[in-house]
């Protein structure tokens, strides 16, 4: 039995996602070996990641794909995780969560890009009311100054790994962290994950989590 597209997988899941309070950022499915599979489930919200409320997921989803019985009898192993700390920013919720740290941008071709040339670093600043502009600062712990960029005019955006702490006149223009981010520079915290090895059968299965 051919195992379910990602898209298949996204609609069972989208609605107990959003129920807890999530949103969904993505479905990933691979060959975890010769006979399993591995479903990895990417969620986030604007808060803090509760282990509890992840793992509380994590069991509602495992119940939910056995029931809906899309893998047959491939056994498979569900991963329910946050996205990493170097994550692409592709919606303006990205954006909002991502405030305070330092992002690798690339501007679309034909756009007037701040710095004068298609790729630079920047801090993230606030994202506007309307969610189409996000402000963004330059010239780093030496120079800092904010500039508002039309996110459309923004082609890739891509958080980057600190080492060093930001700045804090640079941190002030940006508005400070996101509410429950990892401050930059700071050890970064790794992504939240839950791991549910999952043997289907016509029987009822259990859950393992690790």
């Amino acid at each position: 039995m051919p195992m379910p597209t990602e898209e298949r997988v996204s609609q069972l899941v989208a609605e107990p996602v959003e129920r807890r309070g999530f949103d969904l950022e993505g479905v990933e499915i691979a060959a975890a070996g010769t006979e399993q599979a591995k479903i990895k489930v990417i969620v986030d919200s604007d808060g803090p990641t509760d282990l509890d409320a992840v793992a509380e997921l994590s069991s509602e989803l495992s119940a939910l794909l056995d029931e809906a019985g899309d893998f047959g009898e491939t056994p498979y192993l569900l991963e329910v995780t946050t996205p990493g700390v170097d994550r692409p920013l592709t919606a303006p919720r990205h954006w909002r969560r991502a405030r305070g740290r330092k992002v690798a941008v690339t501007m679309r071709p034909g756009t007037e890009s701040p710095e004068g040339k298609p790729k630079f670093e920047a801090r993230v600043g606030a994202v506007t009311e309307t969610e189409t502009d996000v402000a963004l600062v330059l010239g780093g712990r030496r120079n800092p100054h904010r500039v508002t960029v039309p996110l459309a005019d923004i082609e890739t955006a891509v958080v980057q790994v600190e080492f060093n702490p930001p700045g804090a006149a640079e941190l002030e223009l940006a508005g400070g962290v996101a509410p429950g981010r990892p401050q930059p520079g700071a050890q970064e915290v790794p992504e939240v994950s839950e791991e549910t090895a999952v043997a289907a059968s016509a029987s009822p299965t259990e859950g393992i989590v690790e």
